[in-house]
């Protein structure tokens, strides 16, 4: 048997290196494995929201100082750039008053260089870690859970009495512990590519959501990142793919190349590292979080944002908190589905007024000539691009964007 542990982790990307880290602060011992060596690459769209920044000052803050100095790896991010299908755009930074920060409130950084960073901050005197070792099945034997392992292609197992999931949106855990399977309507397909040369990136490294009318309710995207190059991509819904047949390389290739907004900016730009896919399980409707010795954290819970598809912030935040109750757990001795439930009631309490908000805009993007008007109007009134700027980090101002009267509003302009 290759470990017999109270606590395993798979996964080591931002969710199960975060909860490793938050439970080496509790000087908890526990396993983390991942199939790949690191350094390696993830297919994202490289944001690193507020929400990182916050639950890495509470790791340490001087790891904050670090990605700041590192210029060749992490970029400070002050805001995003939305555009309405008509092509109109609006400046929204992620603080009002940017003269007191000593720092930004987000960076890009490639996932590459941001994955290893946190991986590095594992403590090994707590965790043990294993690497190029791969779950393949879960089994349940007694009051346990045994994995069926392979390390270098060799067949191992192994033994926890919780297993947290963190391999992101291809959980087995998922899949065999809590039955996950893709759901169309809830997930969104993304691609996404490498560039250099991109023109007219923000001078504040804003990151850009295009919400054109082919993508609808998703967006092509350009992130800016260190070295002059950009994360672009496209994401659109599973559903809307298979129902409009749409081919999203096409749309995310002819966008670069006629899209009267764009392609002017790919004019001198060049690809340099090939369009590459994945999947993104959104947190639109509420899915368990756990059962009879597991819990599912990040991508593998399926809590991305459905409107921004922002992942890496929910992932760590999910793990943070799965991190403070394990202790509580380990008291008790208690890994049944009915202990463990105190995670889902936890997380959803922090994390589904967010949730249930970008599941509402998802929905509102549809309507293209009500997108067009609001952005319209935001743009030439200071008091409203007040308003939504402080939406990034006010879930109560934020809601307002559900209400029909907001609208109205906005129609007379009241």
């Amino acid at each position: 048997m290759l470990f017999d542990t109270d606590i395993a982790i798979v996964g080591a990307g931002p969710a199960g290196s975060t909860a490793s880290l938050f439970l080496a602060k509790q000087n908890i011992a526990h396993v983390i494995i991942d199939k790949a060596e690191f350094p390696r690459d993830k297919i994202c769209g490289d944001g690193l929201s507020g929400k990182v920044v916050g639950v890495l000052e509470e790791l340490n803050p001087n790891w904050i100082e670090e990605m700041q100095a590192d210029d060749a790896h992490f970029l400070d991010s002050w805001g995003v750039r939305f555009v309405a299908p008509n092509g109109e755009a609006i400046d929204l930074p992620f603080r009002i008053n940017q003269s007191l920060p000593e720092r930004a409130p987000g960076f890009i950084s490639k996932r590459i260089h941001f994955d290893q960073f946190l991986f590095s901050k594992i403590d090994h005197s707590i965790a043990k870690v294993f690497l190029r070792t791969e779950l393949k099945k879960v089994e349940r034997e007694g009051q346990t859970l045994i994995l069926h392992l392979t390390q270098n292609g060799r067949a191992l197992t192994a033994r926890t009495r919780l297993l947290v999931a963190a391999e992101g949106e291809r959980s087995v855990v998922a899949r065999q512990l809590a039955g996950y399977r893709m759901q169309r309507p809830y997930y969104y397909a993304g691609l996404r590519a490498y560039y250099e040369n991109v023109a007219d990136l923000h001078p504040q490294n804003f990151i850009e959501l295009h919400f054109l009318e082919e993508c609808l309710p998703g967006y092509f995207w350009i992130f800016p990142l260190p070295n002059n190059q950009a994360n672009v991509g496209v994401g659109i819904l599973s559903s809307d793919i298979k129902k409009r047949k749409l081919n999203i390389k096409k749309i995310m290739l002819s966008a670069i190349e006629n899209n009267p907004t764009i392609k002017e900016r790919f004019k001198n730009a060049r690809m340099i590292d090939p369009i590459k896919g994945w999947g993104l399980p959104l947190g639109t409707v509420k899915h368990p979080l756990s059962g009879d010795n597991y819990l599912l954290v990040g991508d593998a819970g399926s809590l991305i944002d459905p409107f921004t598809g922002e992942g890496i912030g929910n992932a760590m935040f999910s793990a943070r908190i799965a991190a403070r109750l394990i202790p509580q757990f380990l008291e008790a001795g208690d890994f049944s589905a009915g202990a463990l439930k105190r995670y889902d009631d936890e997380v959803y309490d922090r994390m589904w007024s967010e949730l249930s908000l970008s599941a509402t805009l998802q929905k509102l993007v549809r309507i293209r000539w009500l997108f067009n008007f609001v952005i319209k109007r935001i743009n030439s009134n200071p008091h409203l691009q007040e308003t939504f700027s402080t939406m990034f980090n006010d879930l109560d101002n934020r809601a307002k964007l559900r209400s029909p009267l907001f609208y109205l509003r906005l129609l007379l302009n009241l």
